[in-house]
């Protein structure tokens, strides 16, 4: 991302969950805040340039159904007594503000600029910012959890859930150990998503996002991530591709964006 800039992919990721609620039938996600979030910004279309209706229609459905599968972890274990909620690289994320339990803390964790951004965006669009909300700013290129702002406003000894979608891909491996060790030292639950090594369709995406600054940096085959997250103490509970979630919900899949894509619910217990 450019200094100064909101990450341009966030807001392409946001679109996508917009134009999810009105394109796409059947319905994964429910969002109905994305069309505000993003009601009135610049297109980002050079992601989708050249790309056919079907590979676009999956790539929307793919990040619906990693936010139903991160949204529906997030509510067990808010049955189960969690009361605190960790985004990592939040982005224009609207998990927060679709909170109904007044005693569920959020913290949105993202890099500075693209939270400004994201603050100016709610002021513009006339989305409260729900008082269980707190927002960190951290860089993860040059800071990590365990130090800054999010340090400091973290209650370590609180269950926590840690969301972490569409992050792990831009990052360097380094970045990802700091962030897996931090939370392996809590009692705390881990949903995320991570890339497989790609097919040549998703390479054309990776080029078209580097080409914007954001680089694709990490991919995991399944053994790879399940010996990382075992490695740092983590207790595998779900590592499923999107596709089979999307077949879950009603809308099967056989694309490759569909197997590109796995998503992942751990836990320290």
């Amino acid at each position: 991302m450019e200094v100064g800039q909101p990450s341009r992919t966030a807001l392409a990721v946001a679109r996508a969950r917009a134009q999810h609620q009105t394109l796409d039938d059947p319905r994964v996600f429910t969002d109905p805040i994305a069309t505000r979030i993003v009601a009135g910004t610049e297109p980002t279309g050079e992601f989708d340039r050249g790309v056919d209706a079907e590979a676009a229609r999956v790539r929307r459905l793919t990040i619906a159904a990693r936010s139903r599968f991160a949204d529906d972890r997030v509510a067990a274990a808010v049955a189960g007594g969690t009361r605190q909620v960790v985004v990592l690289g939040a982005g224009l994320d609207t998990a927060a503000y679709r909170n109904p339990h007044p005693d569920v803390r959020y913290v949105e964790v993202d890099h500075p600029d693209t939270q400004a951004w994201k603050r100016n965006r709610l002021r513009e669009a006339g989305i409260e910012v729900p008082p269980t909300l707190t927002f960190a700013p951290v860089d993860f290129e040059r800071a990590t959890l365990a130090d800054g702002p999010a340090a400091a406003v973290l209650d370590r000894a609180a269950d926590t859930v840690f969301v972490w979608l569409g992050v792990i891909v831009y990052l360097p491996r380094a970045a990802i150990d700091d962030t897996l060790g931090y939370i392996a030292g809590r009692k705390a639950d881990l949903v995320f998503d991570y890339p497989v090594p790609p097919s040549p369709e998703v390479c054309a995406r990776a080029e078209r996002v580097a080409a914007a600054g954001e680089p694709w940096l990490s991919y995991f085959t399944a053994d790879e991530m399940r010996t990382l997250l075992e490695g740092f103490g983590f207790t595998l509970l779900e590592d499923r591709p999107a596709g089979e979630l999307l077949g879950e919900y009603g809308a099967p899949t056989a694309h490759p964006i569909g197997s590109g894509i796995r998503l992942v619910h751990a836990a320290t217990r």
